[in-house]
């Protein structure tokens, strides 16, 4: 038995010995924490941690880094089992010249109901390893579009940056950047949604890929081939590298703007639309990677500007011009505080005038404010060089508004002091920016109620592919003409809608293009499709308005026609409102004779 109980007692010896000498941090602690048995690892990995200097319990030597162990001890309520497992803790670095925070690994396990046995040991490495992959994975994800699997803007910057620095090494060595942007995409996202949006920007990825990959056949290397990257939103660029003629980026182009202008089947439609280019070519490129991205940019806005659906190789002088603009925006925003912006208004004669009326057919049935812009330096600026730049800097929403109220309050003047003579109807143009505001019917409201104009004076003018839009903007529309006012269908015949869909727009006025009333007298198809749009809305109860009259003959043809109303040139140019007056009195002197 004796010698059972000396074989027994030196096992033990032997357990303790290895333990001690384990290479990893064993321990022995009561469940207060209170340390029995450490191994040097552990207190080699523990001491920094404890703020006496001393391991006599384990919970102390943690407070400050750990403070939760304790609690989670008492709160585990099974005789034996696994606390907590690889809890990792930071020993804090000491001192400036203390190398980086230390991480701990401690794993607790309750033997019985006194004791708990510990492991500790160093995952520092274990842990860089873990961050240096997330990095990677995380860096590869930003190289990498999620939507169309494209490469992201810094890899095309990368790109287009090596070709740079090649091309001044190598006097052979061509090379072009190409940069795209849908014409009216943001009409998809608003009439479809943007899950719509999305699958057309993976299509037009996929097309650019398949495009590409034909060029890039034969004899290329990886650093050789054209790329193709999606920079955000419906921006992409394309690298040309390479290239063995100057007449092959022409061709290329072409052929991408080709591509993307076929038709896209999306949620069971067609969707048609097109896409504008900026090409820079090698010999233009004068600065860096960013550079070459803003002057193709620029190109692309060149592009737009000309109409769309077409591709523009820069040159400087855009430069200039893009400047401009970016002025423009400046001085439009200190125009608005510094008020030069006024409205002049262009009257809108009756043509068919109805029995017992007591107006002559040269009497202004309404008038169309319009809005001005009375520089302090270059005069009085063009509404076509700052209203598209004021709706993509935000600022059309209170420039529509400034107009509107001007218009309202000059309206009651007029009609006040005025009597007969004042125009019967008020009409203003709305924009995309107005009516994606969800408090733009409130902000009418708000205005009719201050000029003290009444609502059945006021007609809102929108634009064919703005009237045909999605739900949110067909309700907006309905909650305006609940306030009493008329709605007009502007420009018709340039937009998306049809003679077959008037009557799902919620309009009371059709005013016809003045590009359909300049060929009416010399084009038979002209003739007959304003012939058409009179009869339609004549049978849905909308008035017609025929725009852009210069000559007397059109008057004389679309009056024929049926078209209500007339406004252009024939009658009168845009007027201040103290000529308007004026106006009104000497068209009125066939009714004071």
């Amino acid at each position: 038995m004796a010698a059972m109980q000396s074989e027994s007692a030196g096992a033990h010896e032997a357990l303790m010995q290895f333990l001690y000498r384990a290479p990893i941090g064993l321990l022995q602690t009561t469940l207060d924490g209170t340390i029995e048995m450490i191994n040097p690892m552990s207190a080699s990995l523990l001491m920094p941690l404890s703020r006496n200097g001393d391991l006599d319990n384990l919970f102390t030597a943690l407070e400050e880094v750990a403070p939760h162990l304790r609690q989670l001890v008492v709160g585990y309520e099974p005789s034996n089992g696994a606390v907590c497992d690889s809890l990792r803790i930071v020993v804090p670095a000491r001192g400036e010249s203390a190398a980086a925070a230390q991480i701990l690994s401690i794993s607790l396990m309750k033997l019985d109901e006194l004791r708990l046995m510990g492991l500790v040991s160093d995952v520092t490495l274990e842990v860089q390893r873990e961050e240096s992959g997330l990095a990677r994975r995380l860096d590869a994800a930003a190289r990498t579009d999620t939507l169309t699997k494209m490469p992201t803007r810094p890899v095309v910057r990368d790109r287009i940056q090596r070709a740079i620095e090649r091309a001044r090494v190598e006097p052979n060595y061509d090379f072009a950047v190409l940069f795209m942007n849908c014409d009216r995409f943001k009409q998809i996202n608003d009439s479809l949604g943007h899950l719509a949006g999305d699958e057309v920007l993976g299509l037009m990825a996929n097309r650019l890929r398949a495009a590409l990959r034909r060029r890039n056949r034969g004899d290329r290397t990886a650093d050789n081939e054209a790329m193709a990257g999606r920079l955000g939103g419906d921006e992409f660029v394309v690298l040309l590298d390479n290239l063995q003629a100057a007449e092959e980026v022409h061709a290329v182009a072409q052929r991408l703007l080709d591509v993307l202008s076929q038709p896209y089947s999306v949620l069971g439609q067609q969707l048609h639309f097109t896409a504008s280019m900026g090409v820079v070519l090698r010999d233009h490129v004068t600065g860096d990677a960013d550079a070459a991205l803003q002057d193709s940019s620029i190109a692309m806005v060149e592009a737009k500007r000309a109409g769309g659906a077409r591709y523009v190789v820069f040159e400087p002088s855009m430069h200039e011009r893009a400047a401009r603009r970016g002025g423009i925006e400046s001085d439009l925003r200190r125009a608005l505080l510094n008020h030069e912006l006024f409205v002049v208004y262009q009257p809108i004669v009756a043509l068919q005038i109805p029995e017992g009326a007591d107006c002559p057919p040269s009497h202004a049935a309404g008038v169309e404010a319009l809005v001005r812009w009375r520089h302090p330096t270059r005069g009085v600026v063009p509404p076509l060089e700052f209203i598209g730049i004021a709706e993509k800097c935000g600022l059309i929403g209170p420039i529509g508004e400034f107009v509107l109220s001007a218009a309202c309050h000059q309206f009651t003047v007029w009609r006040r002091e005025l009597g007969r003579l004042a125009p019967r109807l008020l009409a203003v143009n709305l924009s995309r920016g107005q009516l994606g505001d969800s408090s733009f019917v409130e902000i009418v409201e708000r205005i009719l109620r201050s000029s003290g104009m009444q609502p059945s004076d006021l007609q809102l003018e929108v634009t064919e592919s703005l009237a045909a839009q999605d739900e949110s903007v067909q309700a907006r529309l309905q909650q305006l003409k609940a306030l009493g006012l008329s709605l007009a269908l502007d420009d018709f015949g340039t937009g998306y809608s049809s003679l077959a869909s008037l009557h799902q727009l919620p309009v009371g006025t059709v005013k016809i293009d003045r590009s359909f009333v300049s060929e009416a007298v010399s084009s038979a198809h002209h003739h007959v499709l304003i012939e058409a749009t009179v009869r339609v809305a004549r049978s849905l109860g909308m008035g017609t308005v025929a725009e852009g009259i210069e000559t007397q003959a059109q008057a004389d043809l679309v009056t024929q026609l049926g078209c209500e109303k007339g406004q252009g040139y024939l009658f009168s140019r845009p007027l201040s409102a103290a000529d308007l007056v004026l106006w009104l009195a000497r068209n009125d002197a066939p009714k004071a004779s």
